[in-house]
């Protein structure tokens, strides 16, 4: 019976760490978003995310966001990150549907690579920042 479920791959859709100034606060924050690179609408994210380190057994709360659609070659973003958190491997579960099909892969952001020495411009954010494919 296991051999006949199919995990589909998943392809052009990324999570990214980026940094941009907050006009409200006068700073920089680090937000994390979601990435539809496909040339299709996708459906129903359901993102689980959380901040764990194993040698110090540190661990943030369970944070969930519901997207229902991301357009084709758009982003959203998903949650402000405090600074402290990056200090941590930052997890995203994320599970969501293309047409009928559902869709799951986690994306990790390892301690310590949310950094401003890794930043990176992402072409559809128009920003720097960290990208996981």
């Amino acid at each position: 019976m296991k051999k006949d479920i199919i995990i589909p791959e998943v392809k052009d859709v990324f999570m990214a760490i980026v940094k941009e100034y907050n006009e409200d606060f006068k700073c920089d924050d680090w937000n994390a978003y979601i990435i539809n690179n496909k040339e299709v609408d996708l459906d129903m994210f359901l993102i689980v995310s959380k901040g764990d380190e194993e040698t110090t057994k540190l661990k943030t709360s369970i944070l969930r966001k519901k997207i229902d659609k991301l357009p084709a070659k758009s982003y959203a973003k998903v949650e402000y990150i405090n600074p402290a958190v990056l200090r941590l491997n930052n997890i995203f579960d994320v599970t969501f549907f293309e047409g009928t099909k559902m869709f799951d892969k986690t994306f990790t952001f390892k301690k310590g690579t949310v950094k401003e020495g890794s930043l990176r411009m992402i072409p559809l954010l128009k920003k720097e920042g960290v990208l996981v494919k």
